[in-house]
Formats: C-alpha cells, structure tokens, sequence
C-alpha cells in the first residue's frame, strides 16, 4: 500500500516538471528583414544603418552616397584627352583613382564607372585644359573635406573647385545646354606677312610690300637649331645675327645657318624699327633667279612686320567667324563623320575674338566660340580655317563651301595647345530646380578659376610657343596647303 502511494507521487511530480513553464523551449529568433533601398538608390538624407544604437569605438560610421556635381580644372600638357582610355593617361584615370583614394568610391566600384554613375559634360582632346570641367556621379561625401582629400591625391595641374548636391536623376553629360571654349591665337599668326615661305619671300624683293625671310623656322616649317626662342635681332658691326628680346635657348648656331640667316629679320608681332647697319660687300644677299645683288647699306632693306589686331583686323576676323554661327553641317570640321550621319549637324550659338590678352610677351586674340556641342577637332579645325583666311591662304568664301554637304575639303587643324574649355553652362536645369538645389555654375569659384587658368594654362600656353614655336610652324604648312 506504502509503495503504491509513492509511486503515484512519482508519478504526480514528474508530470508537473515536464509541462512546468520554468524551463520552455525557446522559438528561433526571426531574420532581420533586408532593405529593398541600395546605397545607390534614392536622394535621402539618413545613414544606412537601421540601428539607433550607438556605434562602438571599433565601429566604423556609413554613409550614404550622393548624387553631386564635381566643377574642376586641369592642364591637358602630358594627357591623351579627358575620356578614359584603356592605357592611356587621361584625366578621367586620374580623377578615378583620386575619388577612390578619398573614400568617394567604394573598393568594387573602382575603375568602373557605371557604378557610380558617372557622367562628364565635355570631352577635350589631347593636350586641351578646361577651366570649368564639370562630372557628375553617387559619391560619399562624409565625413567633410572631400574637396580637400581629392586635391591631395591630384597632380597640382588638375584641380578641384568644389561641388554642388544635385538631384537624382542629373547627368552632367544631358543636362549641360551649352559648352564655350576659348582658343588662344598669337596676333602674328594673323599678320599676312608673318612666317611666309621662301617663294613668297623672293618674289617680293623690291617691292613696297617687301617680306622679311623667316628664320626662326626654317623655310619648310621645320625648327631650326639654336634659334627658336628668339624673337628680335639686330646685325653687328661684323653682319652677324645679335638677338635682343626674349633670349636663345643656349644653342650654338651653325655656320652655315649663320651665314644663310645673314642680313635678314624675323618679324614679330608690332615690333620696332630694325636697325640699319651697313654691311660688307661679302655679305651681300645673291637672290636667285636674278642677277642683281641687294646690300643693306644702300638698296632694299630688310623691312619688319608692323601688324597689330587693330580695329580693321578686328572687324575682319569676327565678320570670318561669324560665318560658323548657327546650325550647318560640319563634316568636313571633324574626322570619321560622313556628311550624311546627322551627327555631323551643330549649332553654334556665338563666335568671336573682340579682346586680347599679353602673355610672357606674346600677345594672344581670344577667340570665344559657344555652342550645344562639339565634334572631334571641330573648334580647332574652325579656326584653323579661319586663321588661314586672314592670312591670304585662302578665300573667305571657302567657310561657306566647307559648310556645305555636298562638298569635302581636308580642312588646316589648328595646335592643340592654345584651345580649353572654358565653362558648361546648366540654365534650364538651375531654372527648374532653383528653389530647391544650388546653382550650377563657376560664379563661386571665379577667382580660384582666373589663378589657376594663370598660373597654369596661359603660361603653358606661351612658354611653349617660346620654346617650340608650334604655332610658328604650323603657319609654313598653310603656305603650302593645297585647298581645292
């Protein structure tokens, strides 16, 4: 009876442990549910993290990305353009990887722009600058000092101005309305006198327009040694070259360009008055074809270039560039564009050259062209044109016929040296979107834009043309250019 109790409380206590809610089994913790919002989506302002916990002192902060506008400028000198090219240097290389050392784009993003959305207003060409470049993408811009953490891994020739928080769906590319680009031509370049070729030279020995052989190049354009640089000479007592001015580049001269460059003076842009030396019978010039002799003691002196951008010379060149305004086909401004592919089509808005700068002692016309876009070496084929009007190269009716569908002609290209791009304009978007996303323009970096286009386009631009005389050279191809 005893045992049969206890085994009934044994019983009893067993079956109140095992339902007893003491010790119930735990239900599987549910699956935090994911976002369907990447970091690449939308334009909101909070962080990523859904936690309102704070972070740990080994816990890093995340950001969201943003879709901005990045305003810069560069020196082109060393560069095979703006686009990305692969094994190329380009500027889009170096602003790729200088965003990525910054923080701006992640590790999986790095060299493939379509993941952040990448987009550029103007393409320039080898060698161009730009002054109010603008690229547009989803970056991280947190912590502060993006700016400054991107110019501290850009070469000092690309610059960073700033950045403006733009709406989701801009692209620097579709949203630009119209681009302006300066080219900077040396007022020599337009002298018809100027860096003429042998014929032209001999052919106008003795008559009122007498030209002045050009030996800072040779006769068929090509640089002669120990003399490029200088600009002004004058003969000494011995008949021999003296160089004032802008001084050689320490060459030794060749007899025998001594000797060929004897008596005669480089013309330059309004230069002085040469000097009138009387020289030896043994240097007197023999001009062939003619039996004569000319000394410069007595007969024919060397007479020098007095051409200034005047306000005829101004009226010329701007009714020239008029010409290109408005919308005409400009196949034969560009290369691989057929005259039937409506690409070929462009609206230039304005074009013209009313001011002048002085640079390092090179005085430059700059030529203003607006317009939506630009093709392939279209703005320095338009002024190549244009320029070798001026110069009595060409008719000026041949503008009008290159413009033309129906009619081909290898058009002059101008230097890539003396060309940037200047600004992208934004109107119709700053319209629109005013009262609730900043303006995008250059207004607010005017003054850092004029330092650096100082600093480092403009004197690029003249000390190569001191050194290499690019433009100088170009010039003896147009006189020997076969137009129709």
């Amino acid at each position: 009876m005893e045992s049969s109790l206890n085994l009934a409380i044994s019983i009893s206590v067993a079956s109140n442990i095992e339902h007893s809610p003491s010790s119930p089994q735990e239900p599987e913790p549910k699956k935090t549910k994911m976002s369907t919002a990447t970091d690449e989506d939308g334009d909101g302002d909070g962080p990523t993290t859904a936690s309102t916990e704070p972070l740990t002192s080994d816990q890093k902060p995340r950001y969201k990305r943003r879709k901005i506008a990045i305003l810069f400028a560069y020196c082109g000198v060393g560069y095979q353009g703006m686009q990305k090219n692969p094994g190329a240097k380009t500027i889009e290389g170096e602003l790729e990887e200088a965003l990525y050392h910054s923080g701006a784009v992640p590790e999986r993003d790095r060299g493939n722009p379509k993941g952040f959305d990448f987009a550029r207003s103007a393409r320039t060409d080898k060698g161009v600058s730009a002054v109010g470049q603008v690229v547009s993408g989803r970056f991280y811009i947190d912590p502060p000092g993006l700016v400054q953490r991107l110019n501290s891994n850009l070469p000092l020739q690309i610059r960073i101005f700033g950045f403006k928080r733009v709406t989701g769906a801009f692209s620097a590319k579709k949203f630009c309305d119209k681009r302006r680009y300066v080219y900077l031509i040396p007022v020599f370049a337009l002298d018809p006198s100027a860096h003429r070729d042998r014929e032209s030279v001999l052919a106008s020995v003795g008559s009122d327009t007498q030209l002045v052989k050009c030996h800072e190049c040779s006769e068929r354009g090509r640089k002669v040694i120990g003399l490029m640089g200088k600009r002004n000479f004058d003969l000494d007592d011995s008949g021999l070259l003296v160089g004032c001015g802008i001084s050689s580049n320490g060459n030794a001269l060749l007899q025998s360009e001594i000797e060929d460059l004897t008596a005669v003076c480089c013309e330059t842009t309004c230069s002085e008055s040469l000097k009138e030396d009387s020289v030896s019978d043994k240097n007197r010039i023999a001009i062939e074809g003619d039996s004569k002799f000319y000394s410069n003691e007595k007969e024919q002196p060397a007479k020098a270039s007095v051409f200034c951008y005047g306000e005829k010379e101004k009226e010329r060149f701007n009714r020239i560039l008029k010409i290109y305004e408005g919308t005409h086909n400009f196949h034969n401004f560009t290369t691989r564009i057929k005259a039937g592919d409506p690409s070929a089509n462009r609206f230039i808005i304005s074009f013209d050259a009313n001011t002048t700068v002085s640079v390092d002692g090179i005085e430059f016309v700059k030529c203003e062209v607006v317009g939506q876009s630009f093709m392939l070496h279209q703005i320095r084929k338009m002024v190549g044109l244009a320029v070798a009007i001026m110069r009595n190269c060409a008719p000026e009716s041949l503008i009008e016929k290159a413009l033309q569908k129906d009619f081909s002609i290898n058009v002059p290209t101008a230097p890539e040296v003396g060309l940037y791009l200047d600004e992208c304009f934004f109107t119709s978007y700053n319209q629109r979107w005013k009262d609730t996303h900043e303006e995008i323009s250059m207004k607010a970096y005017a003054e850092e834009a004029e330092d650096f286009k100082l600093k480092h386009i403009y004197s690029h631009i003249a000390s190569t043309e001191h050194k290499e005389g690019i433009v100088a050279l170009w010039l003896h191809s147009l006189n020997h250019r076969i137009w129709i």
